[in-house]
């Protein structure tokens, strides 16, 4: 099998500006925007891409959970039967409507070089593959050089656990020197009894994993220490939502729609908050937490549909698809089927790429995720000590691959 990152087509620029191809790092280029797709059969032994410079979007086999924040993806796969009903109701779905199949699918999770092509499988959580219910997973890396190549990297999910003030927080961790998980119970940091829903993908920050509530704000903790420290950021203040009622049913289907118009990355070294109005005149607003983490600064703000009325049309509602790892002034905005990159310094459209399968209900922006690319990437190996030989680094057909599977 084979995860493709297929060059998404622009519909404003040439492929002479789309550079491609993973022949030189000169070529190469700096980050991408990747989304997931469907996992195509194939004979190649590694994971292969084709690399496009954002806003162009690439596509990726399987659910890419997390990056590292130098490169290193996370994938989940989920591989299960569908009945025959199943595959005939998907089939008669309209385009957009969502379809709920009742299988009950093997989890395989991977850590995986989208340069070199190299995956290394984690082990099963608790010895099984079946998850009853979905955690926030985030993998962090460290070198003992301070930069380039990681040594090691964890891989952790947080989850609640208790109700009411007897609420804690538990932590499942992976080393790759040990190769195995371990579980804690971290006291919660959370200011006042409130659910938390971790809805959006885990960022790596300051040597800290940062797990993040679209409406609230985020917890962050340090995967690698012995005693890790819970610690919570609320968003700033006007983004905050008001204390919902009692259990988390009061926001059932408002929390994915509006992660279409709130994002949290890390730009420049700092992280930060993003999100956009949902009527006129749309405006794009940019914070930054300060060196502090107590903090938000608002940097940026620009109304989108002046920008539209510029360019000669208007179009449909704006959405934030990602925050420009390299580049703090700089925003990736999805409107239809179209991924933009805007300048909020000057208000321009630096480029456009039109993004390919579904429709703009169906599309998601959480199914987006930045990665960077740095020099040293393609030529490093994904830390993995203490495995046996061969025993680690199987190819994609290896750990994914069921005799008589469809």
């Amino acid at each position: 099998m084979q995860l493709p990152l297929r060059r998404a087509i622009s519909a404003a620029a040439s492929s002479a500006r789309l550079r491609c191809g993973l022949s030189t790092a000169a070529s190469r280029p700096q980050w991408a925007i990747i989304k997931e797709a469907a996992l195509v059969k194939s004979t190649s032994h590694r994971a292969s891409l084709q690399l496009a410079d954002p806003p162009s979007v690439g596509i990726f086999g399987g659910c890419v959970r997390a990056t590292s924040g130098d490169g290193l993806l996370l994938l989940q796969f989920a591989d299960g039967p569908a009945t025959p009903a199943d595959v005939a109701r998907t089939r008669a779905a309209r385009e957009g409507e969502k379809v709920r199949l009742d299988i009950d699918p093997d989890i395989t999770r991977l850590v995986c070089n989208p340069l070199s092509g190299e995956m290394v499988r984690l082990p099963d959580i608790d010895g099984t593959k079946k998850v009853r219910t979905w955690h926030a997973h985030g993998i962090l890396t460290q070198s003992v050089r301070g930069h380039g190549p990681p040594d090691r990297y964890a891989v952790a999910e947080l989850s609640v656990d208790g109700e009411g003030d007897k609420r804690s927080f538990v932590m499942r961790r992976f080393f790759s020197e040990a190769g195995e998980w371990d579980k804690l119970v971290l006291p919660s940091p959370l200011p006042r009894p409130r659910w938390i829903d971790i809805d959006h993908e885990v960022l790596a920050f300051a040597g800290r994993l940062w797990w993040v509530d679209l409406t609230w704000g985020a917890v962050s903790a340090d995967p690698f220490s012995d005693r890790p420290e819970l610690r919570f950021v609320e968003l700033p203040r006007a983004s905050v939502w008001p204390l919902p009622g009692p259990g988390p049913a009061t926001r059932t289907g408002e929390i994915p729609i509006q992660g279409r118009y709130r994002r949290m990355g890390v730009s420049e070294g700092r992280l930060r908050y993003a999100e956009v109005s949902q009527k006129e005149p749309f405006l794009l607003s940019s914070y930054a937490l300060d060196e502090d983490g107590d903090d938000w600064t608002l940097e940026h703000q620009v109304a989108l549909s002046q920008i539209w009325a510029d360019a000669g049309k208007q179009e449909d509602t704006p959405r934030i698809g990602v925050i420009d790892p390299l580049n703090a002034s700089s925003m990736c905005v999805l409107v239809g089927n179209h991924s933009l990159s805007i300048d909020m310094d000057t208000s321009k459209v630096l480029g456009c790429s039109m993004i390919t399968g579904g429709g703009p209900d169906a599309f998601l922006t959480a199914l987006l995720k930045p990665c960077v690319l740095p020099p040293w990437l393609g030529s490093s190996r994904i830390p993995s000590a203490g495995k046996k030989e061969g025993a680690g680094n199987k190819t994609l057909a290896d750990v994914l691959v069921r005799s008589g599977r469809d």
